[in-house]
C-alpha cells in the first residue's frame, strides 16, 4: 500500500473517530439542553439513531415541560424512519395516549396503524399485523371521518383484505389438493363470508362443488346421501347464478354423476327394506 492510500486511511479513520468522539462526549455530558439541542440537528440531518438516542435521554429531564410533546412524537419517528415499526408503533400510540389534546393526535393515531401495516407481509404468511393495521385505520376512520388520511386509510385496509384474501382462498385449495375435502368446504365457506365482495366467487363456488363430491365419492356409504344431496345443491345454485359459465358444462355432468350415485343408494336402500321377512 503506497503513502497516499496510507494517509487516506489515516484521514477516514480519524474523522470516524472524531464523529463518534464528538457525539460520545455530547451523549455522556449530563447537559439536557444540549441532548435536545442536538438530537434535533441529527433528526434533521436524518440521523436518526442518533437522534433516537438523545430524545431517549432527553425524556427524563423534560417531563412534563413544554418541550416533552414534541420530544416524544420525534421520538417515535426515529423507530419508524430506523425500520422498528413494532416500537414505532407502540410509541406513536403511548403520544395519542399521552397527550390526548396535541395537534399531532390525529397523526400519531394514523402512524401507529401505519407502523403495523409496513409490518405486514406477504400473503403467505402469518397475517398477524395486517389485523392490527386493518383495526387501526378502522378505528382511525372512526374517530376521524372528516381527515383528509381517511381515503388513504380506507385503500390501504382494501390493500390488506385482498391480501388477507388470497391467503385464505389458497389455504382452502390446498386443503383440497391433499384431500381435506371437509376443512377445504369449510375453508371456502368462511372465504365467502368473510370477503362478501370478492372476485373469486364463480371460482370458489365451482371449487366447492368439486370438493363436495370427492367428498362425497371418499364417503362411508352410510353418509354418501347426505353428501351426494349436498354437491347436487351447491351445483345447481352454482348453474343458477353463472349459467353461462366455463364451468358449467363441466358441472352439469357432475350432476349427472351425483343423481346416478344417489339412484343407486336409494335402489340398494329400497331392495335391502324388500328383503325384510
Amino acid at each position: 500500500m503506497n503513502i497516499t492510500s496510507l494517509l487516506t486511511l489515516f484521514v477516514v479513520a480519524l474523522l470516524t473517530f472524531g464523529c463518534k468522539s464528538e457525539f460520545e462526549t455530547i451523549r455522556t455530558s449530563g447537559d439536557a439542553a444540549l441532548w435536545l439541542k442536538k438530537a434535533n440537528e441529527y433528526y434533521a440531518a436524518e440521523e436518526y439513531q442518533r437522534a433516537q438516542t438523545l430524545y431517549e435521554l432527553s425524556i427524563a429531564p423534560y417531563r412534563g415541560k413544554a418541550e416533552a410533546e414534541q420530544i416524544a412524537y420525534r421520538y417515535a419517528y426515529t423507530y419508524y424512519y430506523t425500520g422498528q415499526y413494532v416500537l414505532a408503533s407502540y410509541y406513536f400510540k403511548n403520544f395519542a395516549t399521552t397527550y390526548g389534546g396535541s395537534t399531532l393526535k390525529e397523526e400519531a393515531d394514523f402512524m401507529t396503524a401505519y407502523s403495523n401495516y409496513r409490518l405486514s407481509p406477504v400473503y403467505r404468511l402469518d397475517q398477524s399485523y395486517s389485523v392490527k393495521a386493518i383495526e387501526g385505520f378502522e378505528e382511525f376512520a372512526n374517530r376521524y371521518p372528516n381527515s383528509e388520511r381517511l381515503n388513504e386509510a380506507n385503500l390501504l385496509i382494501d390493500e390488506m383484505r385482498a391480501k388477507m384474501e388470497i391467503k385464505d382462498f389458497e389455504s382452502a385449495k390446498l386443503y383440497m389438493d391433499i384431500g381435506r375435502y371437509e376443512s377445504a368446504q369449510q375453508s371456502f365457506e368462511n372465504v365467502l363470508k368473510d370477503y362478501p365482495e370478492t372476485q373469486r366467487g364463480e371460482e370458489i363456488r365451482y371449487l366447492m362443488a368439486k370438493s363436495q363430491y370427492e367428498y362425497a365419492t371418499r364417503s362411508y356409504i352410510t353418509r354418501q346421501e347426505e353428501r351426494f344431496s349436498k354437491d347436487v345443491e351447491l351445483i345447481n345454485s352454482f348453474l343458477r347464478r353463472y349459467p353461462d359459465s366455463v364451468h358449467a358444462d363441466e358441472l352439469r355432468d357432475l350432476l349427472k354423476k351425483d343423481q346416478k350415485r344417489l339412484k343407486e343408494l336409494k335402489d340398494v336402500r329400497y331392495q335391502s327394506t324388500g328383503s325384510r321377512p
